[in-house]
């Protein structure tokens, strides 16, 4: 059973997603921890409706980033999480992050990466007139949205789409892909040779 650790900011609705489908019986993964870094946050309540045991680390309080990133850090470790999911996470990781779980940090962006990279991508996704959007589950590295593509799901661009629209199709695609490629992870169905990520198994 892999154990993953879960870090969010906001609502949670990625946290939702990650919990049922994982944290049920036959699953090769279980969500363990939530870190959060905005007290009071929605996803806080999730977790704790779920049995999920909560860390709320509040980044404006907690010293500079790397500091910040040690104490969560610190949380994850203690624990013996052996991946780590940002969900709604609204905050850069730093290098101290990555090098304590080296190739074991994923997210979720709404967007087909490399393309529109960074905030509001669906709007980006509108404003340059794309017919096909979607989302993309990822490594993490020190780039902003830049790290090896494991999983994308593709989203098509009706007319008359606006971003709520448009980012509810795409919500419903990124609750679906995102538990999904944790357990071919948990599975050793997934592989990585330099920035090419291959699964055995379609998602």
């Amino acid at each position: 059973m892999m154990r993953v650790g879960v870090l969010a900011s906001g609502s949670g609705s990625n946290f939702q997603s990650l919990v049922d489908a994982l944290n049920v019986a036959g699953s090769p993964a279980r969500v363990e921890l939530l870190v959060c870094n905005v007290p009071g946050a929605r996803v806080i309540e999730r977790a704790r409706a779920a049995g999920v045991e909560v860390v709320v680390i509040d980044h404006r309080t907690a010293g500079p980033r790397e500091s910040f990133d040690a104490q969560v850090v610190e949380a994850l470790s203690a624990r013996k999480l052996e991946l780590v999911c940002l969900a709604g996470y609204m905050r850069l990781v730093t290098p101290t992050f990555l090098r304590a779980f080296p190739g074991k940090v994923l997210n979720l962006h709404p967007a087909l990466l490399p393309s529109f990279p960074g905030l509001h991508a669906v709007k980006q996704a509108l404003d340059a007139g794309v017919k096909v959007a979607g989302c993309t589950v990822h490594f993490v590295d020190e780039g902003t949205d830049t790290g090896p593509i494991i999983a994308q799901a593709a989203v098509q661009v009706l007319p008359g789409d606006d971003e709520a629209r448009l980012g509810a199709r795409i919500h419903a695609e990124e609750h679906r892909l995102y538990p999904a490629v944790v357990q071919a992870i948990a599975r050793g169905h997934v592989t990585q040779s330099g920035r090419l990520v291959q699964l055995v198994e379609a998602l």
